[in-house]
């Protein structure tokens, strides 16, 4: 047999990751429980070792030799900041702040509450062994689960407001506002959680350089042109995840952290939304790919699945009761909690990104990265169906009102 050079194996696996879930999400028209993003997370758990491996361990260790899952996890891993970095960017405080009593109660609820039944959930997993990762300790491990049960994928419900005709009525931008407030609680506690006592000097010597960055980046940015700022962003964002991760915080706290203090007006909306499609298009599979690729079921598929269950019920649970209090509270009308909570708990991407963190700082096992992303998956899936119906009923409810 002739000798396949990496670049061929690389383009073998390239042709995989991008042909694969396509023709199942095309074939099969998933789009209205799974969206294409959602059938390329399951494709690369499918094609890890944990099922193609088992399955198939011959071809798997052909296709996946150690130098191409060096290429996927580095192309993986620029397309997961450039995502998390764009999301950075479009956080909208200033909005956030004009409605801050509404938006910090129910935040706080949506947040909260799923936290608490979170950690409730990975006290148990924690009576059990192969769970906590080697080098955390059981206050992270708490954290770090209970705050991935509680995380809501802002981008993927921007897709999904979106598809629901949502996005631009007034209770997809209160949805949008919520998300953005736990957005920047989440990365806040995961940078809490990422904190090393050993080298807290060097995490608090880059938080102080990246503050005064910070006032210089924004002075350059405001007196560049439009398209030089496209330029400046990515060299930033290079610098800062190089920081962070020096530092010892990950390079994902660092593209937040990049994105966040940029002002969205300094790009063309038209144009950011574009690089968002395009980073989801032309790189995001590869990363979900490299995530399957970290599966792993050790512990026995069974014990998984059993909690992956539990955690997807301390999630839901605990999203919907969050939001219902916040509902009490604020008096909405009947039916928008059930809508609002239901969207707030879609999980996906950023869980992922977030577990996937966790994983790299040996905090959580790949058993237990597993069973957070077969929960991010269901979660994601159950929420078109959940939603859809009840929004008929409102609509209903609101021309019954006005006829």
């Amino acid at each position: 047999m002739p000798h396949v050079t990496t670049m061929e194996l690389f383009l073998i696996a390239m042709a995989i990751i991008f042909s694969l879930p396509y023709l199942v999400w095309r074939l099969g028209r998933t789009e209205y429980f799974a969206p294409l993003v959602v059938v390329q997370i399951i494709a690369g758990i499918l094609l890890g070792p944990g099922v193609l491996g088992a399955a198939a361990p011959g071809y798997y260790a052909f296709v996946f030799t150690p130098e191409v899952i060096t290429i996927l996890n580095g192309l993986g891993a620029w397309a997961v900041m450039l995502f998390v970095l764009i999301a950075g960017v479009e956080l909208d405080v200033r909005q956030a702040w004009r409605h801050r009593r509404e938006g910090v109660v129910t935040a706080g609820m949506a947040l909260g509450v799923p936290l608490l039944t979170g950690a409730i959930a990975a006290v148990a997993l924690l009576a059990f062994p192969g769970w906590l990762g080697v080098q955390g300790r059981p206050w992270q491990f708490v954290v770090g689960v209970g705050m991935a049960c509680a995380v809501t994928a802002l981008p993927i419900l921007i897709l999904f407001l979106e598809k629901l005709s949502l996005l631009r009525q007034p209770i997809g931008q209160r949805i949008l506002r919520y998300a953005s407030l736990d957005d920047i609680a989440i990365w806040g506690v995961l940078a809490l959680v990422l904190m090393d006592f050993d080298r807290v000097g060097r995490q608090v010597g880059f938080l102080l350089v990246f503050a005064l960055a910070c006032v210089g980046f924004r002075r350059l940015m405001r007196r560049l042109p439009g398209r030089d700022r496209w330029y400046a962003m990515l060299i930033w964002l290079a610098l800062c995840a190089l920081g962070a991760d020096w530092a010892g915080l990950h390079f994902m706290v660092g593209a937040f952290l990049a994105g966040v203090v940029m002002d969205a007006d300094w790009f063309d909306q038209a144009q950011m939304d574009w690089l968002r499609h395009h980073v989801l298009l032309v790189l995001m599979p590869v990363f979900f790919l490299s995530t399957g690729l970290r599966t792993e079921w050790t512990l026995g598929g069974a014990a998984v699945f059993i909690a992956a269950a539990v955690l997807l019920l301390a999630s839901v649970s605990g999203k919907l009761l969050g939001v219902q209090i916040a509902a009490r509270l604020l008096r909405w009308r009947p039916g928008e909690a059930w809508v609002i909570g239901w969207l707030l708990q879609t999980k996906a991407l950023i869980m992922i990104i977030f577990a996937n963190v966790l994983l790299d700082k040996a905090i959580i096992t790949a058993a237990t990265f597993t069973a957070l992303l077969l929960m991010a998956v269901a979660s994601t899936m159950l929420t078109i169906p959940m939603v859809t119906p009840r929004l008929r009923w409102l609509a209903a409810g609101d021309a019954s009102t006005h006829d």
